[in-house]
């Protein structure tokens, strides 16, 4: 069943667990990270990018998740993720999706509050959700383009303003992730998430958990986030599991159940350990 994030992020603040938010470009994921969710009885976020709904993406996306949401009995968000161009915004909104990120992060922060405001009074017609950043998340962007903006970690004294201001439902923070495959471990600054999470009237988003230690992951949920986004770990598992269906299936004409369990099965096995780490399993009733 289709929800916006306020059905299930304010649990989850309130109960100390978060609700893992995948990025899906096509039928594969969707499928798996829902059959996985009803698996584990969890609430799911399933994310579209900007990059993924041109053309005729909106429409594949929007559409297949809108049909076959129905059909799973946990709670399901379609998500909007770092969006920056109003009209795709719109756009979504009018497509069925309950929640949007507005990516205003590196902007200076009065422009970040202005547009904000304008995408939460979007929304708002809608019944939809808006999550916005503060301070920002760097690296490779998962649309494949490199982002030349400095990591620059969320200052406390800005949040209450910044929550106020806009009226958004959701924060994303910035203590120590980065977009993208790590080329050294990261580490979180908890300290500063203990400040912000002590002044937010809002849950807090955590960008960037794929190849985040797993030990930095839980103290980051134990100290206010609430939604954790993961994508590359999804495009590893995938890898890995084509690799494994091209070696075993060597005649010409493999049964297409045989030529995708092993994708199933990497992609299936990334969303389980996730929602487990997490906390949300058995936590889909609202």
């Amino acid at each position: 069943m289709l929800v916006n994030m306020n059905k299930i992020l304010k649990k989850a603040a309130k109960d100390k667990y978060a609700v893992a938010a995948f990025d899906c470009v096509s039928d594969i994921f969707v499928k798996t990270i829902l059959d996985s969710a009803v698996n584990m009885d969890s609430p799911i976020i399933l994310m579209a990018l900007e990059y993924d709904l041109k053309e005729r993406g909106m429409d594949y996306i929007a559409g297949l998740i809108k049909a076959v949401a129905p059909t799973y009995n946990v709670p399901i968000v379609l998500h909007l993720d770092h969006a920056t161009n109003f009209a795709i915004i719109e756009r979504a909104l009018k497509n069925g999706f309950t929640s949007v990120m507005y990516d205003g992060s590196a902007l200076p922060f009065d422009q970040n509050v202005k547009n904000t405001q304008q995408v939460v009074k979007m929304a708002q017609k809608y019944n939809a959700t808006v999550e916005a950043e503060l301070g920002h998340v760097a690296g490779k962007e998962l649309s494949g383009c490199d982002d030349d903006h400095a990591v620059q970690l969320t200052e406390p004294q800005e949040v209450e303003t910044f929550v106020n201001e806009t009226n958004i439902d959701a924060l994303a923070v910035s203590i120590g992730t980065a977009h993208g495959i790590y080329v050294s471990e990261p580490k979180l600054n908890i300290e500063r998430l203990k400040e912000i999470s002590a002044i937010s009237k809002v849950p807090l988003v955590l960008h960037g958990g794929s190849g985040t230690p797993e030990a930095e992951l839980k103290e980051a949920i134990n100290n206010g986030i609430t939604k954790i986004n993961i994508y590359s770990d999804l495009r590893i598992a995938l890898k890995k599991g084509i690799t494994i269906a091209s070696a075993d299936n060597q005649r010409p004409d493999p049964l297409p159940d045989k030529m995708f369990a092993p994708m199933t099965a990497a992609i299936s096995k990334i969303v389980q350990d996730r929602i487990n780490l997490f906390g949300s399993k058995g936590k889909a009733a609202i």
